[in-house]
């Protein structure tokens, strides 16, 4: 097998072998810890953009299956992994996971150190690398170094649907979601599906005007890639629809929520992304563990042009805001990650409106947060009725 390296844009050099196609791809560096859910990891739209570091020993164990599939294609610009297996064991399996993503004609490493390669993406922040077979050393740095940031990158426009669509409900139908898609995942629908919904997925273009001419009964935002700072279209489409119908959004369509009621976003050093991820429900304490991936957060501080307080120690409520007041009413944080302190939801109690940053289909992840679903299924029920 030829050898494959992976360079840093501070150019630290990574060698290993190429168990995917050949060809060199750019992108951020990211890891992922998940022990599971590679397939689903891969074909998220929300990794547009984003080298996908898997620190779990070995990859690929359990085969791939179409059903498992999230978007049609799959959008990280590469993989880097530890072990591929050659076999996969499972009776759902119909292609081994290296099969699928030659198939799928992405840039894959294997035999990396990527135990010493998260270290260095903790300590230095992501960053763009460049990853490849057949090049050399100096022309990999020179594309990494040259690689734009992720900061001010509208993502959304590559991945969004062109045209609207509509998926039915598989149980008693009690409602009808306008979904936007912003990179939304296929578990997302199926899990408003699955609680009587219907959905209609429109593009992340459509404007208030349309999106309630269409007269659902509430508007869900979806998750996606990049940096939400840039996408002043959805923003303020969302802004348009606050108050007129309920609203429900996760992981981007947080943070775009967050925007439209007046808040600033900023860059994590190097984001969330995994399976196993604790978050503290502030009104009484408990704890989920969630499946998250994202690298950008909400600061609700900014609303009232306060700075954010220094994360030290263990993270306490108090280094979020309990109130703040916006043109919507008052905002409250609802939930807040257990490792870096940062906000991972809110709610507005004067018009009907919440968001959380993890994301609780769990595809991949646990079940802890999914009764969210239900309660946005009770939303709709009681919108209706």
């Amino acid at each position: 097998m030829k050898e494959g390296l992976l360079v840093t844009a501070d150019g630290t050099v990574f060698r290993g072998r190429s168990v995917g196609v050949d060809g060199v791809a750019v992108g951020e560096a990211v890891f992922n810890t998940a022990m599971t859910g590679y397939q689903e990891i891969v074909t998220d739209p929300s990794y547009t953009g984003q080298v996908v570091v898997l620190t779990a020993p070995q990859i690929g164990n359990y085969g791939t299956t179409a059903t498992d599939d999230q978007s049609p294609r799959v959008h990280a610009q590469a993989l880097i992994t530890r072990s591929m297996s050659r076999m996969a064991s499972s009776w759902r399996s119909s292609l081994p996971f290296n099969e699928y993503l030659l198939r799928n004609e992405i840039v894959t490493l294997s035999d990396i150190d990527t135990r010493r390669l998260t270290r260095h993406i903790r300590e230095a922040g992501a960053m763009p690398v460049a990853v490849g077979t057949d090049v050399d050393e100096a022309e990999l740095v020179a594309l990494a170094a040259a690689a734009p940031p992720m900061e001010g990158q509208d993502l959304v426009s590559g991945v969004t649907t062109r045209e609207r669509y509509q998926r039915r409900a598989t149980v008693g139908r009690i409602g009808h979601v306008v979904a936007y898609d912003f990179g939304i995942k296929s578990d997302i629908v199926a899990a408003m599906n699955s609680r009587g919904l219907d959905v209609t997925v429109v593009p992340a273009s459509t404007t208030s005007t349309e999106v309630l001419a269409i007269g659902a009964d509430a508007v869900f935002l979806s998750n996606g890639p990049g940096d939400p700072a840039p996408l002043t279209g959805p923003i303020e489409a969302i802004r348009g629809l606050l108050g007129q119908t309920p609203m429900f959004g996760i992981c981007l369509g947080h943070q775009l929520l967050g925007l439209a009621l007046g808040a600033e976003t900023y860059k994590l050093p190097f984001g969330h992304h995994g399976g196993n991820h604790p978050v503290r429900r502030i009104a009484d304490g408990a704890v989920e563990i969630t499946s998250q991936n994202h690298g950008f957060a909400v600061d609700l501080w900014s609303i009232n042009g306060e700075e954010r307080p220094v994360t030290s120690g263990l993270p306490t409520p108090d280094l979020l805001p309990s109130h703040v007041a916006t043109a919507f009413g008052t905002v409250s944080a609802t939930h807040q990650n257990l490792n870096d302190g940062t906000n991972e939801g809110l709610q507005c109690h004067d018009i009907t409106a919440y968001s959380v940053q993890y994301h609780p289909e769990a595809a991949p992840g646990p079940n802890d947060a999914s009764t969210l679903f239900d309660r946005f299924a009770n939303i709709v029920k009681g919108a209706v009725s």
